[in-house]
């Protein structure tokens, strides 16, 4: 196997191995104002592959996408007094324009449900125009003091869903439907990352909703990253907006809403749950690159063999790069590959070219072995699904090996120190819950004893499961 390039060891320093990884593996760069990230084209193509994996989930949920101003009046977002005070500290406010100072600041956007809703009010009118589903894929600005590339930016690229209902059970249930059919499938299945569905409590609701659903990862560490959310609003922008609609009658009701988001984040979260000491994993399903065909000679023979290599792959559904740079060193390409985290190199030389063979080394399961060339297109597509089962498979694993059940507030704080603490929610409480803030630990969510999610906050049996957190 080729030699890896030295990389911080996640024993050694977790946050610092983070790092290493997105220097090295080429991912991002920070950006010049503080807080900022520039997506390198390698980072910026596993964004992409999420993006159009999601984006046919939510399509195929119903929703449509759409775009809003990045610029949004300061005046919008007083409408809705727990909005505005959940997101003050975050704001970034632009004052002067065009050489003049505005007649009204402008909040550049930290999310849209404020002018989302001033145009919902426009559009709904009558119970014939519900239930209005809409997406944008957009970027956010949230003012952050201790940023982390991919974890905690500035600005910071996402989707955001809102939605308009006639009955509450109605956004109820298709809050639910995100979370799970659009969220969970799309991180369990492509990301290969066991996620923990749950409630958030009413501390860690999202400011404006009446309740939020969660996702929740483990990372290598054992610390959790919420991956993602999706809130039931209630009518509380309806009531701020005037979002109303006809019924049969004269009579106007209030709409029931929805909002709904997953970021670059999920970035950050596939480096630390999946990263090893020799670089980035990437599952087989989300890799942009799943295998690359390397010549180890300038060969024209080699380079002819490696080209029709990945025409066969290629036509065989597999997305393919053919490394033939024979200017640059192998082992250097071969190392950098594996930093990438490619799930397969099929490297050729002369000597496999007289044997029909390929060298096959698997990033996911680890090891090199010959096969042969003809097989290659045949092989290739379920040796694939069989590392992505491997990741799953290990996230699950390690997050159940790390989960411990305990009893009291000391308890969860250690447990909190290498995995998560799962506690009865009936003797934790809010109260218990403030106390295990003043340590940093948190909530991540609420669930039921069967590990499904949970209705209310305090049905009976919830269970918390706590963590130090992204």
């Amino acid at each position: 196997m080729a030699k890896a390039p030295v990389l911080t060891p996640q024993a050694e320093d977790f946050p610092r191995w983070y790092q290493d990884l997105i220097n090295k593996a080429e991912l991002a760069d920070n950006g010049p104002v503080r807080g900022t990230m520039v997506i390198r084209p390698y980072g910026y193509g596993l964004w992409e592959r999420m993006q159009q994996e999601m984006d046919a989930r939510i399509k195929k949920a119903g929703a449509q996408n759409a775009y809003f101003p990045m610029f949004i009046p300061q005046s919008y977002l007083t409408k809705e007094a727990e909005h505005v005070e959940g997101f003050a500290p975050e704001l970034a406010v632009v004052t002067h324009g065009g050489g003049k100072e505005l007649e009204e600041p402008v909040v550049v956007r930290p999310t849209s449900e404020t002018i989302i809703n001033e145009y919902f009010s426009k559009w709904v009118q009558s119970h014939r125009d519900l239930p209005l589903l809409i997406n944008q894929w957009a970027n956010v600005v949230r003012w952050e003091l201790r940023p982390r590339v991919f974890l905690r930016t500035t600005e910071f690229l996402w989707q955001e869903g809102h939605t308009a209902h006639a009955t509450y059970e109605d956004a109820r249930d298709y809050a639910s439907r995100i979370h799970t059919d659009v969220y969970g499938d799309f991180m369990t299945n492509v990301l290969g990352i066991d996620v923990v569905l749950g409630r958030k409590t009413a501390r860690e609701r999202f400011a404006g909703a009446i309740n939020t659903l969660t996702l929740e990862g483990m990372m290598r560490d054992g610390k959790a990253l919420q991956m993602g959310t999706s809130h039931e609003l209630g009518q509380n922008f309806a009531k701020a907006f005037n979002t109303t609609y006809q019924l049969q009658g004269a009579e106007r009701e209030f709409v029931w809403q929805t909002s709904w988001g997953v970021s670059t984040r999920m970035v950050g979260g596939l480096i630390m749950s999946h990263g090893d000491d020799n670089g980035l994993r990437v599952p087989p399903r989300l890799a942009a690159v799943q295998v690359v065909v390397l010549a180890i000679k300038g060969e024209d023979a080699v380079l002819a063999k490696v080209r029709e290599i990945g025409a066969e792959l290629e036509a065989a559904g597999v997305r393919v790069v053919v490394d033939d740079r024979t200017d640059t060193p192998f082992g250097r390409r071969a190392v950098d590959w594996e930093l990438k985290g490619v799930p397969l190199r099929i490297e050729v030389g002369p000597r496999d070219l007289e044997a029909g063979t390929a060298m096959l080394a698997r990033r996911i399961a680890g090891g090199k072995a010959p096969v042969q060339v003809d097989s290659l297109a045949a092989i290739v597509p379920g040796i694939l699904e069989e590392d992505q089962a491997q990741l799953l498979r290990e996230s699950r694993e390690r997050r159940e090996a790390r989960t411990v059940d305990v009893k009291t507030i000391d308890e969860a704080v250690e447990a909190a120190a290498t995995g998560w603490g799962r506690i009865s929610w009936a003797d934790l409480g809010p109260e218990g819950e403030a106390k295990l803030a003043e340590q940093g630990v948190s909530v991540r969510c609420l669930i039921a004893a069967d590990g499904t999610v949970p209705a209310a906050d305090d049905q009976e049996g919830n269970l918390a499961l706590v963590a130090r957190a992204y």
